[in-house]
């Protein structure tokens, strides 16, 4: 293995990265406040657990619809004030929230947060790719998703902190929100897209895509399955095996410790390798191999409940790894308009596994938590390690 160096890519880059990061964990953390509060407030008020967990799943519903959209957009708005659009819809739904109990209303907000924060997901993701030196991409956005991981922590030790009953901890999260916003106001001039006018966008670009990058893709709803779908329903895993509300609440935290752990050192050894897309590939297959061994132990945690943390803890690391390794191959063969293109199937696919875990999560723990649920979540980790394994030997994934 070796290092190599290189200069930033492109002028303002360091405030571009800066204003990114920045901008990402504020509104991260208020997301990460305020989806359990929610969940929580639910249970408190008799909402089952599987209407709990298709609000859950809504959030994610309203990324899926937007990220086919998100290179359309971002080529009629310009990459920035697309992303402006973006946190603004996002801090304006966090203050709606605190002005109503509907029911309704708070699954038409969750809907259209998704929508926003698709749209700012994708873009960030691709910026950061544009902005990073190339040499260093796997650090760069190994130190990204880590960022993004401690607001798994931070954002539930907060509300903790807060109180779930305080009727001030809402407006802490449209705080948050409005810090994340005007960070975004800060990124600069993003250099001009050499493929604005040939690139294929919308759903004809997702395709293009998709035929390219069949297996990173397929790492990416792996790794959304784990990282955030099922990530989304553990306070409410945590009920269901007898923990009090903070404890299962904080079980999310316990995932977020993980990525934040894993990912950086994850990303620093694939740019070591002198042939850095076989070194992503093994290191893919080695962390979806750890999912696997984690997910075997989860039939067990019922009459051993400490058992979810370490397996959450690992649920947390190796999908964010899984997902890093699949963003930096991709960082590393696309720019421009191609580059967002590939980055939203990335994030269609991941959140397709985020989708698919909380929309069945909530009604496979209310039916099943100690069979049904772990045998689902096992199935799938499986399928992940043996595509990742059979691919492993080809010459692009």
């Amino acid at each position: 293995m070796s290092a190599q160096v290189s200069a930033p890519p492109v002028p303002g880059a360091s405030l571009g990265l800066t204003a990114i990061f920045v901008s990402t964990f504020f509104e991260l953390v208020s997301h990460f406040m305020l989806m359990p509060l929610l969940l929580l407030r639910m249970k408190g008020a008799d909402v089952s657990t599987t209407v709990a967990g298709l609000f859950a799943a809504t959030g994610w519903l309203g990324i899926f619809l937007m990220t086919p959209f998100a290179s359309t957009l971002a080529n009629r708005l310009g990459r920035r004030p697309a992303m402006w659009v973006a946190a603004s819809v996002l801090t304006a739904s966090a203050l709606l929230f605190t002005l109503t109990d509907e029911l309704w209303v708070w699954f038409l907000l969750n809907l259209a947060s998704g929508i926003a924060m698709a749209l700012r997901w994708v873009l960030a993701e691709a910026l950061i790719a544009e902005f990073c030196p190339p040499a260093q991409r796997g650090r760069y956005v190994g130190f990204f998703q880590t960022l993004v991981s401690t607001t798994f922590i931070t954002g539930p030790a907060a509300l903790v902190w807060m109180g779930a009953n305080n009727p001030q901890t809402l407006w802490v999260v449209v705080g948050f929100s409005a810090l994340g916003l005007a960070w975004t106001a800060l990124i600069p001039k993003v250099p001009h897209a050499h493929d604005a006018d040939t690139a294929h966008v919308g759903l004809q670009g997702l395709w293009q895509a998709l035929r390219a990058h069949p297996i990173i893709m397929l790492a990416g709803f792996v790794g959304g399955f784990f990282e955030t779908g099922v990530t989304s329903i553990l306070p409410l895993y945590g009920l269901a095996l007898g923990l009090g509300a903070s404890a299962a609440a904080l079980l999310v935290s316990a995932s977020g410790l993980g990525g934040a752990i894993i990912m950086l050192p994850a990303g620093m050894v694939a740019d070591r390798f002198t042939d850095q897309a076989q070194g992503r590939r093994t290191l893919m297959v080695f962390f979806a191999s750890v999912m696997l061994a984690a997910t075997c132990l989860l039939p067990f945690v019922a009459g051993t409940a400490w058992l979810a943390w370490p397996i959450v803890f690992l649920w947390g690391g190796a999908g964010g790894t899984l997902y890093t390794m699949a963003m930096t191959d991709i960082g590393a063969r696309e720019k421009g308009i191609t580059l967002v293109n590939s980055t939203a199937v990335l994030v269609l696919t991941y959140t397709l596994g985020g989708l698919t875990a909380s929309g069945m999560s909530g009604a496979l723990i209310d039916w099943s938590p100690t069979v049904a649920f772990p045998l689902v979540l096992i199935a799938v980790a499986a399928i992940g390690l043996v595509a990742l394994v059979r691919s492993r030997k080809a010459a692009n994934l």
